[in-house]
């Protein structure tokens, strides 16, 4: 390409900048903790469950099995609700799902981060019936 090539496009281009909508951020929202058996993921939601902040201990700065523990998951919880603290989130309902070691420190951070718990329910998920058995065996 020649010189004048490369001036050309430069002074064609345009760019358009996007003003960014501001996020209504309410004051009541909900927690939801996931604590599997390998690591804890904290999401704080609005009522209509958009994602407001979310962090796992992953995010926190955990690596391997420390991930999974309930220090790893009082962090990543902690981190999480002083964000929202600072977005002006009040008041939580707390969701937890998962067979993990890190549900009750997660919540024992949450309300030491300064939010106010109104609720703490359990929305893991049980098999009412399971999966179908493998067929019988033939000797």
């Amino acid at each position: 390409m020649s010189a004048k090539a490369k001036t050309r496009t430069k002074a064609t281009a345009k760019v358009k900048v996007k003003k960014k909508k501001k996020k209504i951020i309410p004051q009541q929202a909900q927690v939801h903790v996931r604590a599997s058996y390998n690591n804890t993921v904290v999401n704080i939601t609005d009522r209509e469950g958009n994602v407001i902040i979310q962090g796992s201990a992953g995010t926190a700065g955990f690596k391997g099995t420390r991930k999974s523990t309930p220090y790893a998951a009082t962090v990543a919880a902690e981190r999480v609700a002083r964000d929202a603290v600072g977005l002006g989130v009040k008041s939580v309902d707390v969701l937890v799902k998962g067979p993990g070691f890190g549900r009750e420190s997660a919540i024992r951070a949450i309300k030491s981060a300064g939010l106010k718990i109104t609720s703490i329910s359990d929305v893991t998920p049980i098999p009412h019936n399971g999966c179908r058995p493998k067929k019988k065996r033939r000797v």
